[in-house]
């Protein structure tokens, strides 16, 4: 009998080179080490398949960024034709085709819907790579507005508690939150903070109301009313100092799933309005058919003054972001070069010849096969199956979602509502037992995020479902 040791696998290979040299972005490096991780090679559809030959439903988008699946024909065939002229091109001093063209296509997407408030067209459009730059250069368009136009003064961002916007150093300064910012809040400028009209934990402090799930209409009024009244306390105490309120509209992502009631939204909107302070919408997350409209904002028929795209732009293909502004921004950046109004801001591939192409072929496709009515449809059938199958269970504090966006909080109690302790890592857990059953979730601490194709088809959403519902049912919780 011999001795001799299995030769390490292809993947045994790559684990060890892994381990060795690769910091994972939002991963626990010590504790990833200790497990065997999974390395994706390819993938086909919905699908991902690893180095091993395994499949799984991915049920995350990649990062909430894929819109119509895997090696999708049209997007891959607009990248090569595209490749065939030239990959890249800097729009600094020249122009390429597929920006300038996708430009007007952004232009006239997000200007589709009329406001019930009113509100001028986005009518220009700032490219860069990322959520995160996308917001930073937001931040940049809001204070050089009122800057340029003499109103020095309004110096303050106001945000969502608990909204996330990137991890660039304006990006944390306005969406700071806690557990992944702490060692830099040195960095950060100061922002002012409106609360979260969030209805798990708004009003009994030891409870989420009673009754799951939280959703009866008395409750969400009650607390988008409260929210707003808060919103109005600040605006009254300060409106001429404020800069601009930062949104991430109807759903709030990586700060915990958390779902604005009705109403919310446009009540923000049509307060900062009157008092002139600008309105940035974030819709990196929301925007692109991920809640069930093109944008988010179109849910209460508003336009903000300052919008911003990422993720799903491309379709999950490469990287690219997009902040469209009024006229009104943007012109008040231009001048004769001695009064210094040039917004100089950029990044080496900004409107990048490649992403571009692919975000125009996303689109198409988004409008000639339904994609946002898509994300609508089965956003309905992960509602109605989550609520049915989980509202009796006692782990499962709130299921909530917007399309596709969807968040299942698990905690120890109901009633009252008791979080487990963060150190027993129960939303990791849960997500590591449903990547048993072949699909790929991940957890925001203990919400279980599920975030699927908006393009997915019916078939895959009940197997998605099938997993995630079974590992819940079946986990041993703690007691």
């Amino acid at each position: 009998m011999s001795n001799t040791a299995a030769a390490p696998t292809h993947t045994d290979r790559l684990i060890d080179l892994d381990f060795a040299h690769v910091w994972r972005p939002f991963t626990p490096m010590r504790q990833w080490r200790r497990g065997r991780p999974i390395i994706i090679e390819r993938g086909e559809g919905f699908t991902l398949i690893d180095t091993d030959g395994n499949r799984y439903i991915d049920g995350y988008s990649s990062l909430w960024c894929n819109v119509h699946g895997h090696c999708v024909s049209e997007i891959d065939e607009a990248i090569r034709d595209q490749l065939g002229k030239i990959a890249h091109a800097t729009m600094l001093g020249s122009g390429t085709i597929p920006a300038i063209e996708l430009a007007g296509r952004l232009v006239e997407i997000v200007n589709r819907a009329e406001p019930m408030i009113s509100s001028p067209k986005l009518n220009t459009v700032f490219y860069t790579d990322s959520g995160a730059t996308a917001t930073e250069v937001a931040f940049k368009m809001a204070a050089g507005h009122h800057y340029h136009r003499g109103d020095a003064k309004r110096d303050t961002f106001l945000a969502i508690s608990g909204g996330y916007h990137g991890d660039t150093v304006g990006a944390m300064s306005v969406g700071f939150l806690d557990s992944m910012h702490r060692p830099f809040e040195a960095f950060t400028f100061s922002t002012k903070k409106t609360p979260a009209p969030d209805v798990c934990r708004c009003g009994t402090p030891t409870s989420a109301g009673g009754e799951w799930p939280n959703w009866d209409a008395g409750r969400c009024d009650r607390v988008r009313d409260e929210a707003l009244t808060a919103l109005d306390e600040i605006l009254d105490a300060m409106a001429d100092r404020l800069c601009a309120l930062v949104i991430e509209p109807t759903m709030q992502g990586a700060g915990g799933m958390i779902r604005q009631p009705d109403g919310y939204l446009s009540g923000v909107v049509e307060r900062c309005r009157r008092l002139g302070v600008l309105v940035i919408a974030d819709e990196v997350a929301t925007g692109l058919g991920r809640t069930g409209a093109m944008l988010a904002c179109d849910l209460e028929h508003v336009r903000p003054d300052i919008l911003c795209l990422a993720k799903g732009l491309t379709g999950g293909y490469l990287p690219l972001a997009a902040t469209l502004s009024t006229d009104e921004i943007a012109e008040s950046f231009e001048g004769e070069i001695g009064e210094g109004k040039t917004l100089y801001h950029g990044h080496t591939y900004t409107g990048n010849p490649l992403a571009s192409a692919a975000a125009l072929a996303s689109l198409d496709r988004i409008e000639r096969n339904g994609v946002v009515e898509n994300g609508a449809k089965i956003g309905a059938i992960i509602q109605s199956r989550l609520r049915e199958s989980l509202e009796d269970h006692p782990n499962v504090g709130d299921v909530r979602n917007r399309g596709v966006l969807t968040g299942i909080e698990l905690v120890r109690s109901r009633e009252p509502w008791t979080p487990f302790d963060a150190n027993l890592r129960i939303g990791a857990s849960v997500c590591d037992a449903v990547v048993q059953r072949g699909t790929m979730i991940r957890p925001l601490g203990d919400v279980v995020v599920l975030n699927p194709a908006p393009a997915m088809d019916e078939a895959t959403v009940h197997r998605l479902l099938d997993a995630v519902i079974g590992a819940i049912v079946e986990f041993p919780f703690p007691a």
